[in-house]
């Protein structure tokens, strides 16, 4: 395996592991904070901490025309996507919710195919379709709910996925050009024209839970290292690998996600678990092998 392709799937994982777990954070924190502005407070903390990592190396210029795409590439992934994900949550069920997210790799092979020209060989959606049994072993979609009631839920959890597939395909038509650390400052700012007036609606209307130190400590740590640090990392795997190699690391999430469950909450590991994981790793070779 190439040194580049290796070092493209390990930040693709180390994303997926940090956002596999934020869950438990997040919703401690969402308890005091609405969503839209804790979005905010988010791409805000993730701006300035890129921010101060390209004050201590040196600039690089780019075109206008570079700063729209990424820009728009930005409004799409922490605009657009996020809100919807956060829509779909809140009106649906989280295995819904894990189900509709394991289809994120196959939406960025059809995206990379269409956007970026790259082939879609039988390798890649051999690893497709084993990581994706994996990753369907460790969520088990039997808990996963059709009724109508979550039509709108699982709807913006379809859009979710589908916007989240495009915003990673257009990072990695941005990294061609311009630095990842510059997308993704760039990309954060994107999300802002979304999030900001929603964030102050919620403000008004809403309004804060008592803001305790605990508070603070999870909002750090999901703008920090939630976003500012695995974005980047999440950006660079598009940027090292070809996108529809990039999005299998993606499928680390839930895997993630259980252990955790098994670490804290007492959630048991079973011989499908074991399986599950087994094949997503066979799946990342596969493509990897390409």
């Amino acid at each position: 395996m190439k040194t580049t392709s290796l070092t493209g799937i390990l930040a693709g994982l180390s994303a997926t592991a940090i956002w596999g777990g934020m869950y438990v954070v997040s919703k401690a924190v969402m308890a005091v904070i609405p969503p839209f502005s804790l979005i905010f407070l988010r791409l805000a903390l993730g701006m300035l901490t890129l921010a101060l990592a390209l004050l201590i190396r040196k600039r690089r210029k780019i075109t206008a025309r570079q700063f729209r795409d990424i820009f728009l590439a930005g409004l799409v992934g922490y605009g657009v996507s996020l809100g919807f994900q956060f829509v779909g949550t809140d009106l649906s069920t989280a295995a819904n919710g894990a189900l509709v997210t394991s289809a994120t790799p196959a939406f960025v092979l059809l995206f990379a195919a269409l956007i970026l020209k790259e082939k879609i060989t039988p390798r890649r959606l051999l690893a497709l379709v084993v990581a994706t049994l994996g990753v369907l072993a460790v969520i088990d979609p039997r808990a996963a709910q059709l009724s109508p009631q979550l039509f709108w839920g699982n709807l913006s959890l379809v859009a979710a996925a589908l916007t989240w597939a495009l915003y990673s395909v257009l990072v990695r038509r941005a990294t061609r050009d311009v630095d990842v650390l510059t997308t993704s400052l760039i990309a954060f700012a994107g999300g802002l024209p979304v999030c900001l007036p929603l964030g102050i609606w919620e403000a008004a209307v809403v309004g804060y839970g008592p803001i305790t130190p605990a508070v603070v400590a999870g909002v750090l740590f999901l703008g920090i290292i939630s976003t500012a640090l695995a974005m980047f990392l999440w950006n660079t795997a598009f940027a090292r690998l070809e996108a529809g190699v990039a999005a299998l690391t993606f499928f680390a999430q839930p895997v993630v996600g259980a252990a955790l469950g098994a670490i804290f909450l007492g959630d048991k590991i079973t011989p499908l678990f074991l399986a599950g994981g087994a094949l997503i790793a066979v799946g990342l070779v596969i493509a990897s092998r390409e």
